[in-house]
């Protein structure tokens, strides 16, 4: 479905997604587990149906992802960084009180 456009000039961060250690270009957003996994993004958190980035600009919000620890980002505006955790979303997250 997308393809990755080659850039022989973009330099390479390390991101985990899901415990496992991926290059990326830096000019990649969170979303670049669309490049690097297969499977959903998330889960919804009434039936548990699998969600996966959809619109790539901010607007469906089915790209919701935890990234470094913070639940329900939007992987698709979150621009990669050195050493960024990026791990699936189950269901509605927690509430802290």
């Amino acid at each position: 479905m997308f393809k990755q456009l080659p850039d022989d000039n973009a330099e390479l961060v390390t991101v985990i997604i899901e415990e496992r250690p991926v290059k990326v270009p830096s000019d990649y957003s969170a979303a670049a587990v669309l490049a690097n996994w297969t499977g959903p993004s998330r889960t919804t958190p009434v039936s548990g149906a699998p969600r996966g980035p959809y619109c790539m600009m901010g607007v469906c919000f089915d790209c919701l992802m935890e990234i470094d620890g913070v639940p329900n980002q939007q992987a698709c505006m979150v621009p990669v960084a050195e050493g960024m955790s990026i791990r699936r979303q189950e269901g509605a997250r927690g509430v802290e009180i």
